[in-house]
């Protein structure tokens, strides 16, 4: 069912909390996996996810990834604190394209532990990595202990493709989550996204998936 599948997010800067109510009750409406929001918005979001199976995740260095280590990993026990209940971390993309792979693993690596067994997933954005960069990031999150990766903050010039949907799951196996985030506007390419092997799917609104229109 493709509702479980999806994560509804709220990230845009001008999010109100009249904006956070209105979509955590449409999450539980459709009976959608989790709400991922900013650290300031964890609790509210916990609240009005109160009775229901929805999560509620954090995005942590948002949507940059490029801050401190060590404030990321300040971010996520905040998060925990407040009850957040999973993570959507950004890489260290400038560090990554460096090469400095042992700087990107070790801060991948401190954010997982920081996380206590809630699952980390790790975005990469994908349109900004060339396909051995794509395949060599995907191998360094899974050498982290982070549970999934992602493709997008749905922020960029552009989102999840087929093309690299298919990459993740090569590399990655049939056991890591990946997850399609960006472009995802309706119920034909979240089902095409699916069938590519993604088995999560970010977007900010489901009706309009769920209904097929």
């Amino acid at each position: 069912m493709i509702s479980s599948t999806l994560d509804l997010s709220l990230l845009k800067a001008d999010a109100t909390r009249a904006d956070l109510e209105k979509l955590c009750a449409e999450a539980k409406r459709a009976g959608v996996n989790a709400v991922l929001v900013n650290g300031s918005r964890v609790i509210q979001t916990r609240h009005w996810l109160e009775e229901s199976e929805v999560k509620t995740l954090c995005a942590i260095a948002w949507p940059l990834g490029a801050m401190d280590a060590d404030a990321k990993r300040y971010e996520v026990e905040a998060a925990l604190d407040a009850g957040a209940q999973g993570f959507e971390l950004v890489i260290n993309l400038g560090r990554f394209k460096d090469g400095d792979d042992a700087y990107v693993l070790r801060e991948l690596r401190d954010v997982v532990e920081a996380a206590d067994d809630f699952p980390v997933i790790v975005v990469i954005e994908t349109w900004l990595l060339n396909r051995e960069e794509k395949a060599r990031a995907t191998l360094l999150v899974a050498d982290s202990g982070a549970q999934g990766i992602a493709t997008s903050t749905g922020m960029s010039a552009r989102g999840a493709t087929i093309d690299d949907i298919k990459l993740l799951r090569e590399i990655a196996g049939e056991k890591f989550i990946v997850k399609a985030s960006g472009g995802i506007a309706d119920k034909r390419i979240a089902e095409a996204m699916l069938a590519a092997g993604a088995t999560r799917l970010g977007v900010t609104q489901s009706m309009e998936i769920l209904r097929g229109t």
